[in-house]
Protein backbone atom coordinates (compact mmCIF):
# COMPACT_ATOMS: atom_id res chain seq x y z
CA UNK A 1 0.00 0.00 0.00
CA UNK A 2 1.31 3.26 -1.00
CA UNK A 3 1.79 5.98 1.09
CA UNK A 4 0.05 9.22 1.77
CA UNK A 5 3.09 11.99 0.58
CA UNK A 6 4.24 14.36 2.47
CA UNK A 7 2.20 17.84 2.29
CA UNK A 8 4.65 20.25 0.31
CA UNK A 9 2.37 23.22 -0.32
CA UNK A 10 -0.07 24.05 2.11
CA UNK A 11 -3.14 28.16 2.39
CA UNK A 12 -6.10 28.88 2.98
CA UNK A 13 -8.43 29.72 -0.44
CA UNK A 14 -10.95 32.08 0.82
CA UNK A 15 -14.76 31.26 -1.36
CA UNK A 16 -16.16 34.28 -2.03
CA UNK A 17 -19.32 35.91 -4.26
CA UNK A 18 -22.69 37.15 -4.48
CA UNK A 19 -25.60 35.37 -2.93
CA UNK A 20 -26.55 32.18 -4.93
CA UNK A 21 -24.06 31.74 -6.97
CA UNK A 22 -23.26 28.31 -5.59
CA UNK A 23 -19.93 28.38 -3.25
CA UNK A 24 -21.31 26.09 -0.40
CA UNK A 25 -21.96 23.55 -3.32
CA UNK A 26 -18.50 24.38 -4.84
CA UNK A 27 -16.80 23.66 -1.33
CA UNK A 28 -18.85 20.36 -0.96
CA UNK A 29 -17.40 19.08 -4.19
CA UNK A 30 -13.94 20.69 -3.34
CA UNK A 31 -14.05 18.69 0.04
CA UNK A 32 -16.25 15.72 -0.88
CA UNK A 33 -18.52 15.58 1.55
CA UNK A 34 -21.28 17.78 3.01
CA UNK A 35 -19.98 20.40 5.36
CA UNK A 36 -22.30 23.81 3.98
CA UNK A 37 -25.84 23.81 3.89
CA UNK A 38 -27.43 24.96 0.51
CA UNK A 39 -30.82 26.21 -0.85
CA UNK A 40 -31.83 28.32 -3.52
CA UNK A 41 -32.62 31.30 -0.95
CA UNK A 42 -29.63 34.15 0.09
CA UNK A 43 -28.33 33.63 3.51
CA UNK A 44 -28.10 29.99 3.62
CA UNK A 45 -24.84 30.70 4.37
CA UNK A 46 -24.34 32.61 7.38
CA UNK A 47 -21.13 31.71 9.24
CA UNK A 48 -17.53 30.81 7.92
CA UNK A 49 -17.00 27.39 7.57
CA UNK A 50 -13.76 25.75 6.98
CA UNK A 51 -13.56 22.81 4.61
CA UNK A 52 -10.09 21.03 4.36
CA UNK A 53 -8.79 18.68 1.34
CA UNK A 54 -5.99 16.94 1.91
CA UNK A 55 -4.61 15.27 -1.52
CA UNK A 56 -1.69 14.66 -3.62
CA UNK A 57 0.56 16.78 -1.23
CA UNK A 58 -1.66 19.82 -0.96
CA UNK A 59 -3.56 21.28 1.52
CA UNK A 60 -6.33 23.71 1.04
CA UNK A 61 -8.28 25.00 3.58
CA UNK A 62 -11.01 26.35 1.87
CA UNK A 63 -13.32 29.39 3.59
CA UNK A 64 -16.96 29.48 2.90
CA UNK A 65 -18.43 32.94 3.55
CA UNK A 66 -21.61 34.54 3.49
CA UNK A 67 -22.96 36.16 0.11
CA UNK A 68 -21.64 39.72 -0.35
CA UNK A 69 -24.70 42.06 -0.52
CA UNK A 70 -25.03 45.70 0.32
CA UNK A 71 -28.23 45.50 2.78
CA UNK A 72 -26.74 46.53 5.64
CA UNK A 73 -30.29 46.99 7.68
CA UNK A 74 -30.70 44.27 10.31
CA UNK A 75 -27.88 43.55 12.70
CA UNK A 76 -27.67 40.02 11.14
CA UNK A 77 -26.89 41.57 7.45
CA UNK A 78 -24.21 43.42 8.99
CA UNK A 79 -22.74 40.92 10.74
CA UNK A 80 -22.91 38.65 7.19
CA UNK A 81 -21.06 40.97 5.74
CA UNK A 82 -18.63 41.18 7.84
CA UNK A 83 -17.91 37.77 8.00
CA UNK A 84 -17.83 37.43 4.29
CA UNK A 85 -15.42 41.02 3.98
CA UNK A 86 -13.17 39.85 6.87
CA UNK A 87 -12.82 36.17 5.17
CA UNK A 88 -10.37 37.86 3.15
CA UNK A 89 -7.84 39.03 5.61
CA UNK A 90 -4.88 36.41 5.77
CA UNK A 91 -5.97 34.21 3.01
CA UNK A 92 -2.95 33.09 0.51
CA UNK A 93 -5.74 32.58 -2.75
CA UNK A 94 -9.33 33.69 -2.81
CA UNK A 95 -11.85 32.10 -5.32
CA UNK A 96 -14.32 34.69 -7.20
CA UNK A 97 -17.43 32.28 -7.52
CA UNK A 98 -19.61 33.99 -10.53
CA UNK A 99 -22.57 32.99 -12.27
CA UNK A 100 -22.63 31.63 -16.06
CA UNK A 101 -23.32 34.58 -17.92
CA UNK A 102 -24.75 36.81 -15.39
CA UNK A 103 -23.09 40.04 -14.36
CA UNK A 104 -24.67 41.93 -11.82
CA UNK A 105 -23.01 45.11 -9.27
CA UNK A 106 -22.62 42.75 -6.67
CA UNK A 107 -20.40 40.94 -8.44
CA UNK A 108 -18.85 44.24 -8.98
CA UNK A 109 -18.56 45.14 -5.62
CA UNK A 110 -16.98 41.61 -4.68
CA UNK A 111 -14.45 41.98 -7.68
CA UNK A 112 -13.57 45.50 -6.59
CA UNK A 113 -13.00 44.13 -3.12
CA UNK A 114 -11.03 41.01 -3.87
CA UNK A 115 -8.38 43.72 -5.90
CA UNK A 116 -8.52 46.05 -2.99
CA UNK A 117 -7.38 43.08 -0.95
CA UNK A 118 -4.33 42.13 -3.36
CA UNK A 119 -4.41 38.52 -2.52
CA UNK A 120 -3.74 36.11 -5.81
CA UNK A 121 -7.63 35.17 -6.98
CA UNK A 122 -8.97 32.84 -9.53
CA UNK A 123 -12.76 33.43 -11.19
CA UNK A 124 -14.47 30.47 -10.73
CA UNK A 125 -17.61 30.47 -13.41
CA UNK A 126 -20.04 28.15 -11.85
CA UNK A 127 -23.52 26.86 -13.09
CA UNK A 128 -21.91 26.81 -16.97
CA UNK A 129 -24.25 23.39 -17.46
CA UNK A 130 -27.42 26.17 -17.79
CA UNK A 131 -25.82 27.97 -20.43
CA UNK A 132 -26.54 25.73 -23.62
CA UNK A 133 -24.83 28.28 -25.74
CA UNK A 134 -21.07 27.51 -24.82
CA UNK A 135 -20.12 31.27 -26.69
CA UNK A 136 -22.22 33.15 -24.48
CA UNK A 137 -19.79 32.62 -21.99
CA UNK A 138 -17.20 34.18 -24.19
CA UNK A 139 -18.06 38.06 -23.48
CA UNK A 140 -18.09 37.37 -19.09
CA UNK A 141 -14.63 35.48 -19.98
CA UNK A 142 -13.12 38.55 -21.52
CA UNK A 143 -15.23 40.61 -18.75
CA UNK A 144 -13.55 39.08 -16.37
CA UNK A 145 -9.84 39.10 -17.92
CA UNK A 146 -9.97 42.62 -18.54
CA UNK A 147 -10.20 43.04 -14.61
CA UNK A 148 -6.39 42.34 -14.45
CA UNK A 149 -7.02 40.82 -10.92
CA UNK A 150 -7.17 37.30 -11.84
CA UNK A 151 -4.45 34.67 -12.68
CA UNK A 152 -6.86 31.96 -13.86
CA UNK A 153 -10.35 31.67 -14.77
CA UNK A 154 -12.01 28.45 -14.47
CA UNK A 155 -15.84 27.69 -15.75
CA UNK A 156 -17.13 24.57 -13.43
CA UNK A 157 -20.51 23.07 -13.00
CA UNK A 158 -20.14 22.51 -9.10
CA UNK A 159 -23.32 20.60 -8.95
CA UNK A 160 -22.44 17.80 -11.40
CA UNK A 161 -18.62 18.02 -10.68
CA UNK A 162 -17.55 19.59 -14.04
CA UNK A 163 -14.38 21.99 -14.41
CA UNK A 164 -13.70 20.54 -10.46
CA UNK A 165 -10.35 18.78 -11.34
CA UNK A 166 -8.87 21.68 -13.66
CA UNK A 167 -9.75 23.90 -10.55
CA UNK A 168 -8.08 21.74 -7.62
CA UNK A 169 -4.87 21.86 -10.12
CA UNK A 170 -5.08 25.61 -10.07
CA UNK A 171 -5.57 26.02 -6.28
CA UNK A 172 -2.48 23.77 -5.61
CA UNK A 173 -0.23 25.33 -8.44
CA UNK A 174 -1.07 28.98 -6.42
CA UNK A 175 -0.54 27.76 -3.06
CA UNK A 176 2.91 28.78 -1.07
CA UNK A 177 5.03 26.17 -0.33
CA UNK A 178 4.85 24.80 3.41
CA UNK A 179 3.49 22.25 5.74
CA UNK A 180 -0.54 20.95 6.58
CA UNK A 181 -1.78 23.55 8.42
CA UNK A 182 -4.30 21.19 10.52
CA UNK A 183 -4.30 17.57 10.16
CA UNK A 184 -3.98 15.28 7.29
CA UNK A 185 -7.47 13.20 8.40
CA UNK A 186 -9.58 16.55 9.29
CA UNK A 187 -11.99 18.04 6.91
CA UNK A 188 -13.20 21.27 8.73
CA UNK A 189 -13.03 23.30 12.07
CA UNK A 190 -16.24 22.75 13.07
CA UNK A 191 -17.81 20.79 15.87
CA UNK A 192 -20.67 18.12 14.71
CA UNK A 193 -22.66 19.92 17.33
CA UNK A 194 -22.32 23.10 15.02
CA UNK A 195 -23.36 20.64 12.04
CA UNK A 196 -26.28 19.39 13.60
CA UNK A 197 -27.80 22.75 14.06
CA UNK A 198 -27.05 23.89 10.43
CA UNK A 199 -28.73 20.75 8.98
CA UNK A 200 -31.92 21.39 11.09
CA UNK A 201 -31.52 25.20 9.47
CA UNK A 202 -31.09 24.01 6.15
CA UNK A 203 -34.27 21.95 5.96
CA UNK A 204 -35.92 25.33 7.36
CA UNK A 205 -34.85 27.55 4.61
CA UNK A 206 -35.76 24.52 2.27
CA UNK A 207 -39.77 24.10 3.47
CA UNK A 208 -40.43 27.82 4.95
CA UNK A 209 -41.10 30.89 2.61
CA UNK A 210 -41.09 34.89 2.33
CA UNK A 211 -39.55 36.46 5.28
CA UNK A 212 -39.90 33.39 8.05
CA UNK A 213 -36.11 31.62 6.61
CA UNK A 214 -34.53 34.30 7.40
CA UNK A 215 -36.02 35.41 10.93
CA UNK A 216 -35.30 31.45 11.75
CA UNK A 217 -31.79 30.33 13.45
CA UNK A 218 -31.20 27.05 15.47
CA UNK A 219 -29.17 26.40 18.40
CA UNK A 220 -28.35 22.76 19.82
CA UNK A 221 -29.39 22.33 23.64
CA UNK A 222 -27.99 18.76 24.40
CA UNK A 223 -25.93 16.48 21.88
CA UNK A 224 -25.58 13.21 23.96
CA UNK A 225 -23.77 10.59 22.45
CA UNK A 226 -24.62 7.05 23.59
CA UNK A 227 -23.82 3.26 22.36
CA UNK A 228 -27.63 3.01 21.09
CA UNK A 229 -27.31 6.34 19.04
CA UNK A 230 -26.68 10.48 19.68
CA UNK A 231 -29.40 12.06 21.49
CA UNK A 232 -30.10 15.67 20.03
CA UNK A 233 -32.10 18.39 21.21
CA UNK A 234 -32.24 21.35 19.21
CA UNK A 235 -34.32 24.60 19.39
CA UNK A 236 -35.70 26.53 16.12
CA UNK A 237 -35.61 30.22 17.42
CA UNK A 238 -38.52 32.66 15.30
CA UNK A 239 -39.14 36.54 16.17
CA UNK A 240 -42.46 36.54 16.75
CA UNK A 241 -45.52 34.08 18.22
CA UNK A 242 -47.67 33.92 14.41
CA UNK A 243 -44.23 32.64 13.43
CA UNK A 244 -44.35 29.61 15.62
CA UNK A 245 -47.63 28.23 14.70
CA UNK A 246 -46.06 28.33 10.98
CA UNK A 247 -42.74 26.38 11.59
CA UNK A 248 -45.09 23.89 13.57
CA UNK A 249 -47.59 23.64 10.85
CA UNK A 250 -51.01 22.08 11.35
CA UNK A 251 -50.84 18.94 13.57
CA UNK A 252 -47.07 19.35 13.77
CA UNK A 253 -46.65 18.17 9.84
CA UNK A 254 -44.32 20.84 9.34
CA UNK A 255 -42.03 20.08 12.59
CA UNK A 256 -42.21 16.83 11.68
CA UNK A 257 -41.04 17.05 8.34
CA UNK A 258 -38.03 19.29 9.25
CA UNK A 259 -37.54 16.93 12.01
CA UNK A 260 -37.72 13.78 9.35
CA UNK A 261 -35.22 15.40 6.84
CA UNK A 262 -33.16 16.31 9.37
CA UNK A 263 -32.74 13.15 11.09
CA UNK A 264 -31.49 11.46 7.91
CA UNK A 265 -28.86 13.59 6.85
CA UNK A 266 -27.46 13.47 10.46
CA UNK A 267 -27.23 10.00 10.85
CA UNK A 268 -25.10 9.91 7.29
CA UNK A 269 -22.63 12.64 8.73
CA UNK A 270 -22.50 10.70 12.75
CA UNK A 271 -22.81 7.65 11.45
CA UNK A 272 -25.14 6.46 13.65
CA UNK A 273 -28.64 6.49 14.71
CA UNK A 274 -30.14 9.63 15.65
CA UNK A 275 -33.13 10.86 18.15
CA UNK A 276 -33.41 14.56 17.11
CA UNK A 277 -36.09 16.65 19.08
CA UNK A 278 -37.28 19.96 18.19
CA UNK A 279 -38.83 22.69 20.02
CA UNK A 280 -40.00 26.16 18.84
CA UNK A 281 -39.13 29.30 20.74
CA UNK A 282 -39.61 33.13 20.15
CA UNK A 283 -37.25 35.88 20.89
CA UNK A 284 -38.36 38.80 19.86
CA UNK A 285 -35.90 41.22 16.97
CA UNK A 286 -33.24 38.35 17.54
CA UNK A 287 -31.90 39.45 14.15
CA UNK A 288 -31.79 43.13 15.11
CA UNK A 289 -30.05 42.29 18.16
CA UNK A 290 -25.94 42.23 18.19
CA UNK A 291 -26.51 40.46 21.61
CA UNK A 292 -29.53 38.21 21.10
CA UNK A 293 -26.81 37.52 17.86
CA UNK A 294 -23.59 36.45 20.06
CA UNK A 295 -25.86 34.36 22.01
CA UNK A 296 -27.24 32.68 19.63
CA UNK A 297 -23.95 31.86 18.30
CA UNK A 298 -23.43 34.47 15.40
CA UNK A 299 -19.78 35.54 16.98
CA UNK A 300 -17.07 37.36 14.58
CA UNK A 301 -13.79 35.16 14.37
Amino acid sequence: MSETPPVERAGYVAIVGRPNVGKSTLLNRLVGQKLAITSAKPQTTRHRLLGIRTEDGIQAVFVDTPGMHPDEGRALNRYLNRTATGALEGVDLVLVVLQGTHWTQQDQRVVELVKAGGQPAVAVVNKVDLVTDKAALLPQLERLGAQGCFSEIVPVCARKGSGIDRLVQVVGRLLPEGGPLFPTDQVTDRSQSFLAAEIVREKLMRHLHQELPYVCTVSIESFDEQPSGTEIGAVIWVERASHKGIVIGKGGTMLKQIGSEARVDLETLLETHVFLRLWVRERSGWTDDDLALRTLGYQSD
